[in-house]
This record gives C-alpha cells, sequence and structure tokens, in this order.
C-alpha cells in the first residue's frame, strides 16, 4: 500500500468513490434525517440504477423551479393585472410579463430594429437574451386579451428558464468530479425558485456553468465559445477570464487561456456583429443604459443617498463602483498569486462575481442566480450557504414589501429604513460568504473539496499543474497540502510521478 506522501493530486481520479455529504457535513446529515438520514455503505452509487446523483439534482431543481412558479400564480391569476401594489404585496412581480407590452412584442417590433414607443427607445438588454424574448414571443401563439397574450408569455417563459435550470443543476453536478451531491445546494437554494422567473438570467446562468463544465474537462475552446455567448446574454459572465486568466498565469497555462480568450471573443462577434452593423442605435441600447442608469435598489449605495437625503450624481457613482471593483480585483489577484496553494478556479470566479455585484450601482434581486452555482462549488458547506440564502430571502421579501410601501396610498409594507436593513444583510450575507471562501484560499485544510486528496476538480488543465509563477509567501510554500487527519497527504505544485521516480526534493 502506497504511503501517503506518493499520493498525487492526479492518481486515481476516476476511481476515487463519490463524496458523500452527509458523511461530511453535519447539517447535510442532519437534513438527511427528513428522507431516512445519511447514506449507508450499501446505498446505491452512480450508475447502479435510473436515479443516479446527476438525475437526482435535475429532477429536484425541477421541482423547486415549479414551486416557484406556484408562488407567481397570485400574480399570474391577477395581481400582474390589477395596480402596482398587489404585485409588491404578494411577492410574486416578474419583468417577462410587464416587457412583453412595454418593449413592443405584443405588437411585433423586432427588437433593436424597430424603436419603442415612450422614454426606452430600444430594447435595454444584450443580443442573446434579445433573441431569446423574440423567441418567445414567437412561440406565442395566445390570441384574445393582452392579458392573456401576457399570461401565455410568462408561461412560454417558463418553460425555456426550466429547460435552462436543467443545464444548470446537471452541469454543476458534473464540473466536480465525485462530487454531484453539492448540486443539490443549487437545486434547493430557496432564493433560485424564487427569483428564477422574475427577468431572462437563467440564459446566461446557464451558459457560464456549461463553459465552467468545458473548462473542467480540459476543453478550453467550448469554453471559451460559451463565455462569450453568455457575455452576448449577460455582461457578468465576462469577469469569468479574469480569475482564469491569473491561475495561467501562476500554472504558465498561457496556450489555454489564449484558445479560451479567442473563442469568447470569437463567439461575442458572431452574436452582436450583425445587430451591431445593421441596427446600431439599438444594439448600443444596453451599454448606454448600464452607464446613465440612476442608482438603484439593493445596492450600498442606495442606502448613501437615503441615509444622506442628497442625490449621488451617475458619473460619479460610475467612478467610484469602477474604482472599488478594480480595488477588489487587485485584492483578488494578490491572493490568486501570492496564496501558499494554488486556489481553485470557481472559488476565483465568485470572488470576482461577488465583487461585482457589492460594488454595482444596482442590485435586482435575480443578480442572486448568477452567484449560486458558483458558490454551490466554491464553497459547498451547507451551513454557510443556507446562511447566505437566508440573507438573500430576506432582501427578497424586503424589496417588495419596500415597494409596496412606496406604491400604495396607505403606505402599508417596509419603510426606508427597514429596506436599508434589507439591503444590509443581502450585503452582510454576500461577504460573509466572500470571507469563508478567502479562508479556504488561505487555508486548504478548511477546503471541503480538498480535504480528500483533490487539487482543483473545476479546473481542468490547472488540476495538479506546476507552479510557474508565484509572489510573496508562495513562493516558498510547503511541499505538502494541509490535510484532514484521515484524508491523503497531497503533493501540489508538482508533476505526477511515474512508477519508480524519486519525488522531487523539498
Amino acid at each position: 500500500m502506497p504511503s501517503a506522501e506518493e499520493t498525487s493530486v492526479n492518481q486515481d481520479r476516476t476511481q476515487r468513490p463519490d463524496v458523500r455529504p452527509t458523511r461530511r457535513d453535519s447539517v447535510a446529515t442532519s437534513g438527511s434525517e427528513l428522507i431516512g438520514g445519511p447514506a449507508g455503505r450499501f446505498a446505491l452509487r452512480g450508475s447502479g440504477g435510473w436515479f443516479t446523483p446527476v438525475r437526482v439534482v435535475a429532477l429536484v431543481a425541477i421541482g423547486m423551479f415549479a414551486l416557484g412558479m406556484v408562488q407567481k400564480m397570485p400574480c399570474y391569476n391577477w395581481a400582474w393585472f390589477r395596480g402596482a401594489s398587489s404585485q409588491y404585496t404578494h411577492a410574486c412581480y416578474s419583468d417577462i410579463p410587464h416587457l412583453y407590452v412595454g418593449r413592443g412584442f405584443s405588437e411585433g417590433l423586432i427588437p433593436y430594429f424597430d424603436r419603442l414607443p415612450g422614454d426606452m427607445q430600444y430594447l435595454e438588454y444584450p443580443v442573446l437574451t434579445g433573441l431569446f424574448m423574440q423567441v418567445a414571443s414567437w412561440l406565442n401563439l395566445a390570441g384574445g386579451s393582452i392579458q392573456n397574450q401576457e399570461q401565455t408569455y410568462w408561461m412560454v417563459n417558463a418553460g425555456m428558464l426550466m429547460i435552462c435550470t436543467v443545464v444548470i443543476a446537471v452541469c454543476v453536478a458534473r464540473t466536480h468530479r465525485h462530487r454531484p451531491w453539492d448540486a443539490l445546494l443549487l437545486a434547493l437554494a430557496p432564493a433560485f425558485a424564487l427569483t428564477a422567473t422574475i427577468n431572462w438570467d437563467l440564459l446566461a446562468v446557464a451558459l457560464t456553468a456549461a463553459a465552467m463544465l468545458m473548462w473542467s474537462r480540459g476543453r478550453a475552446l467550448a469554453f471559451g465559445i460559451l463565455i462569450g455567448l453568455a457575455t452576448a446574454a449577460k455582461l457578468y459572465p465576462a469577469l469569468l477570464l479574469g480569475p482564469l486568466l491569473l491561475l495561467c498565469w501562476r500554472a504558465g497555462k498561457w496556450r489555454e487561456f489564449a484558445t479560451a480568450a479567442l473563442g469568447a471573443a470569437g463567439a461575442w462577434l458572431v452574436v452582436n456583429l450583425p445587430v451591431m452593423l445593421m441596427a446600431p442605435e439599438g444594439w448600443k441600447k444596453f451599454y448606454t443604459f448600464s452607464q446613465e442608469r440612476q442608482v438603484d435598489f439593493g445596492s450600498f449605495w442606495l442606502i448613501i443617498t437615503q441615509r444622506t437625503g442628497e442625490p449621488l450624481e451617475v458619473d460619479s457613482v460610475n467612478t467610484y463602483a469602477t474604482l472599488l471593483m478594480l480595488l477588489a480585483c487587485v485584492g483578488i489577484a494578490a491572493l490568486a498569486l501570492g496564496a501558499p496553494r494554488r486556489p481553485r478556479f470557481a472559488q476565483l470566479v465568485f470572488l470576482v462575481v461577488a465583487a461585482f455585484i457589492l460594488t454595482n450601482k444596482v442590485y435586482s434581486p435575480q443578480y442572486v442566480l448568477w452567484l449560486i452555482p458558483l458558490a454551490a462549488l466554491a464553497r459547498p458547506r451547507w451551513r454557510d450557504f443556507l446562511i447566505w440564502q437566508a440573507c438573500e430571502v430576506m432582501y427578497f421579501l424586503g424589496i417588495w414589501m419596500y415597494l409596496a410601501y412606496t406604491t400604495s396610498t396607505k403606505h402599508q409594507g417596509l419603510p426606508p429604513e427597514g429596506y436599508q436593513l434589507a439591503i444590509a444583510l443581502h450585503l452582510l450575507g454576500t461577504l460573509y460568504l466572500c470571507a469563508v471562501v478567502v479562508r479556504d484560499i488561505l487555508m486548504p485544510e478548511r477546503d471541503g473539496v480538498r480535504q480528500d486528496g483533490s487539487d482543483d476538480p473545476s479546473g481542468g488543465v490547472l488540476d495538479g499543474a506546476e507552479d510557474v509563477f508565484v509572489v510573496g509567501r508562495a513562493a516558498h510554500p510547503p511541499r505538502h497540502a494541509a490535510h484532514a487527519v484521515d484524508g491523503p497527504r497531497v503533493e501540489w505544485g508538482t508533476q505526477p510521478q511515474t512508477p519508480g521516480e524519486a519525488p522531487p526534493s523539498a
């Protein structure tokens, strides 16, 4: 039997059994009592039956998505169509039915090409999201009243977004080899179910999750193409290229990064260039709208505005938000290049996207969808995940109660002071999850993913790769990873040793 010191991060990957959260996570163990207790040693694994982990995760995600649709039923039946405050008091608001009329789909207008009546002259969404909205309108064959058409349009979109949900669940379950059950964090996330049909963000989230899966399998070009498509649906997926640059720099994987970056740029151009050339005014509306948008819901900028009573200039907020984001990125870069062990890809991606959310001048409730799959990969611990989800659910309720207060004549709902508390909970919950991810990076023995001897299951070519550029204390790291008491001692930053070859000296 080989000694623990001789165990490589790449050794026996395909033979390693699936990690069972009920045997490693006390919260998961307690929660499993609802379905009969933790899995025993005779429980079916992997392909031992039809109900494989990936299929179970997908079915649970569909069930939770359906519950989210049920939660929207008061609005579907009447509240979307009878005044403003009812949809807020029932916490079932959605942009989808309102924009069916507000962005000209009910009149057959073509996004980006046809000018809209009213203040919003063109559709303010990226091109691929606009295509998604247009396809849903083509599939909306309902006639009759506008209300009936809006209801059907929401239902068609919900069906398409459910497909996106399944894609996300399957990709997250398969990204980390031997850890498919971590995707239950995503599937059971209450904030996911509550916000899934508010807007069209799940399209970009699905493409991003598929990109993460492709990178974990070493397919850099497919990753890049999917990231380019995701960026054509929402801006935030482009942020993934930053962490990838840092990790490839540290590991010397420049060829793979260049392939991914060129693939992303090419895919984005293929989608955007036709609209950019044929309808330039409509195409650029998303970007000008983002720049011109005032301080809005959910941001700490709104707390400052409401507490001081002084409006903040848009240009000033844009500048300050950009500087704060750049400062956060500098800190993340220092962490990536100076940590004693190269951070996992999912960890850095979560930190960068969270920094963007925290510094942005608006936080719509559906933005939590960007972080949920990344959180399941970056920090698959039920206690921390549920603390964060509790904060997000409180924010979800807070924003609707605040809007109910501001839109009703009787001011029934949450006053500004209460809404500021809800924003603070969202900010603190996200910061808490960022803090434990940073701790895992600095103290790898606290990282649940690495406690079984893994290096970076989502890292693809980075998994087990040798470091070629480091700074600070990473330049003189210990030669073994911190490890659990009963786990293997893992060498990292070295190539796998062939039988009979002497390991490198410490």
